[in-house]
């Protein structure tokens, strides 16, 4: 096999979660760069802050909030810039891309899906599954997984929450980069 047959390695990056300013631990990704690369690329870039905004300086998911939680289901993130899931951008230089595929299916936990107010508005936020949830199938683009730190997911999804899903203690990403 020559190099140009081989397939090419897909992204891992990370977030290190903290709760109240405590650390929860990391969650490693891999990101599926060989079936959803324009996706793929948003995220990365947000991990490691190589994204300028307007002003030159870097913007990505460091010190940005998970906040949206709901058990057995997800915790949501990557809102950075309201925090409060109102928030859109991309790397492309518009507020929202379009869905990439839907060949991925949201049949296991640990998934990395885009989330989204309808088609083809994928902008800067995501969520993990903690649970299989066929019913966002065709709907939102699943771009990796979990790979390492699934219990800190676990630690995500149980913290307590206001109202429906609104962590009570913030749940922030205190560093994230490229593996």
């Amino acid at each position: 096999m020559t190099d140009s047959d081989a397939k090419p390695t897909n992204p891992v990056v990370f977030f290190d979660i903290a709760l109240g300013g405590e650390p929860l631990g990391r969650v490693k990704m891999e990101l599926f760069a060989d079936v959803t690369p324009k996706t793929a690329e948003n995220f990365r870039q947000y991990c490691t802050g190589e994204n300028k905004n307007p002003q030159g300086r870097p913007q990505g998911y460091k010190g940005s909030k998970f906040h949206r939680v709901i058990r057995e289901f997800m915790i949501q993130g990557g809102d950075f810039l309201n925090g409060d899931g109102t928030g859109s951008t991309c790397i492309y230089g518009t507020k929202a891309f379009a869905d990439e595929n839907f060949q991925l299916k949201h049949d296991t936990t640990g998934l990395l899906s885009m989330a989204n107010s309808g088609k083809d508005t994928n902008g800067c936020q995501f969520f993990i599954t903690t649970v299989p949830t066929p019913f966002l199938n065709n709907k939102h683009v699943v771009f990796g997984k979990v790979i390492d730190g699934m219990e800190v997911v676990h630690k995500v999804e149980n913290t307590r929450v206001r109202g429906e899903s609104k962590p009570a203690t913030d749940v922030t990403i205190a560093q994230c980069g490229e593996m």
